[in-house]
């Protein structure tokens, strides 16, 4: 019997070379794309449809990193060289800074924005600063991106809103990767900023990862309805570091989770290892030569109760809740945590981090730049999610936060209380008189109407208000009507 047991351990890893052979091609494209890769050596340890062409999103953005970084190398830029938002910039469609045009911003700043607030006019500025035009620059990062080897990547535009000619996978994204820890070690800082601070508004990145898995050093979010949620991680433990590929999962907290469970998966020493055959260098990855799978239907269809967003994943940072110990997401991934010693406490969540300060204008000052870390942030504001379509439902790239979208609904309710406080004293002037006051003589004394909520309003308008209303919102509903048509549905899905 014991003469068997060396062809049996044969036949095991036989069998197993079978299966992570066919998982590579084998798995529905619609499953999703994952890929673990050592840092280093380009080792590939674990590959799903990794291969398979995919819509890049907002990971887009790490390679407009990578020109705009290796132009910085080479002295056609600098870091404070001033860069002008054009109309183009002005014009892309959220998630944005929304500076208006002929606003000049450094390298520095640009890139910080682009970084973790995935800002899109922010990209097409550097785009602009750094080759002319978006044109120019899309052919410098296709021709980049081969010259990487990156030979399943296309791009037209500099940030990853929908378009069908912009395109990568898994495997060029881990290569444009590992080329930006190798050739860019002095920059690493830009990938893992926890959050900026313009004026009183802090943003937090829109990877949730950072300050919540142990040893996290980067790089960037992706999501439109096409490509479902995207990133690009990195994670250091004793030395080893890896690069973790997610692409096409079905929301941000999928995303992350998957991605940490990449994590642990490489940083966890496997008995049975020597089972498992060798999957090779990342580059030597065979392509699939194949149309991108397109997710809107799965990640933003009907089905879903809440419109599928970027934002989601902010929502969760930016509740109150979120840290604690006992939430779903902290739960999940403090569990991932590294081995500690028998008896040691458990990790507890690394926080949110400090916010690194932003601003537009040419390089400031140590000194001016502590007096804007100074200014008290505004309070973070508690609401309920909103239910309509938001921009990036709408085909945009990562959609605004919903504070915007907040700011925008307190700004109606206090237009509507002050037309009403407008007509109360309009009629009091002119002593008009309320609908019932005819009914009960020219004595009647007039309605006083006090401030209320818009929605109350809606329902029971002010004298000389319900036709004013009655246009506004035959004016407003075409505009929604005309933009819910325009860009439901991405580029790429077209």
């Amino acid at each position: 019997m014991r003469d068997w047991q060396p062809f049996r351990a044969l036949a095991l890893a036989a069998a197993a070379g079978s299966l992570f052979a066919a998982s590579l091609t084998a798995t529905p494209a619609r499953a999703g794309a994952v890929l673990l890769v050592e840092a280093e050596s380009g080792k590939v340890l674990h590959a799903e449809n990794a291969t398979y062409p995919w819509y890049p999103a907002s990971v887009t953005k790490l390679m407009t990193a990578y020109i705009v970084l290796h132009a910085a190398k080479e002295h056609r830029i600098t870091l404070d060289s001033l860069f002008t938002v054009s109309r183009n910039a002005a014009l892309q469609a959220p998630t944005k800074m929304g500076f208006p045009v002929g606003t000049q911003v450094t390298v520095d700043n640009a890139l910080k924005m682009l970084m973790v607030h995935s800002a899109n006019d922010m990209a097409v500025v550097l785009a602009e600063g750094v080759s002319g035009s978006i044109e120019n620059f899309a052919d410098q990062m296709t021709s980049t991106a081969h010259r990487l080897g990156m030979t399943q990547s296309n791009f037209v535009n500099p940030n990853g809103l929908p378009a069908d000619g912009q395109i990568t996978s898994a495997r060029d994204l881990a290569i444009l990767a590992r080329a930006l820890i190798r050739e860019f070690p002095e920059y690493a800082s830009y990938f893992d900023i926890p959050a900026i601070k313009f004026g009183r508004r802090i943003i937090r990145n829109t990877n949730s990862l950072l300050g919540r898995y142990p040893g996290i050093d980067g790089m960037k979010t992706g999501f439109i309805c096409a490509s479902g949620f995207n990133v690009v991680a990195t994670a250091t433990r004793n030395g080893k570091r890896l690069i973790a590929v997610v692409l096409g999962a079905p929301s941000g907290n999928a995303r992350a989770i998957k991605a940490a469970e990449l994590f642990e998966r490489g940083f966890t020493q496997n008995p049975l290892a020597w089972l498992t055959p060798s999957l090779g260098s990342v580059e030597a990855l065979q392509t699939v030569d194949a149309s991108p799978p397109n997710l809107h239907d799965e990640v933003c269809g009907p089905h879903r109760k809440r419109v599928a967003a970027e934002e989601e994943e902010e929502d969760i940072k930016n509740d109150p809740g979120a840290g604690e110990p006992n939430s779903p997401v902290s739960a999940l991934l403090s569990s991932l945590r590294a081995p500690v010693p028998k008896g040691a406490a458990l990790l507890s969540d690394q926080g949110g981090g400090t916010p690194v300060v932003v601003y537009t204008g040419p390089t400031r000052t140590p000194a001016e730049v502590a007096k804007l870390d100074a200014i008290e942030p505004a309070a973070p504001r508690h609401h309920k999610k909103k239910g309509a379509a938001t921009a990036s439902a709408k085909g945009a790239d990562e959609t605004d936060h919903e504070g915007k979208a907040s700011e925008k609904k307190a700004a109606e309710k206090k237009t509507s209380e002050k037309k009403a406080s407008d007509a109360k004293a309009t009629d009091a002037k002119s002593g008009a008189k309320a609908a019932d006051a005819k009914a009960e003589g020219k004595n009647a004394k007039p309605v006083h109407w006090t401030p209320m909520s818009s929605s109350a309003l809606a329902a029971s308008p002010p004298p000389g208000l319900e036709t004013k209303q009655a246009n506004d919102t035959a004016k407003k509903k075409p505009h929604k009507a005309d933009k819910a048509d325009s860009s439901s549905k991405p580029a790429a899905a077209q």
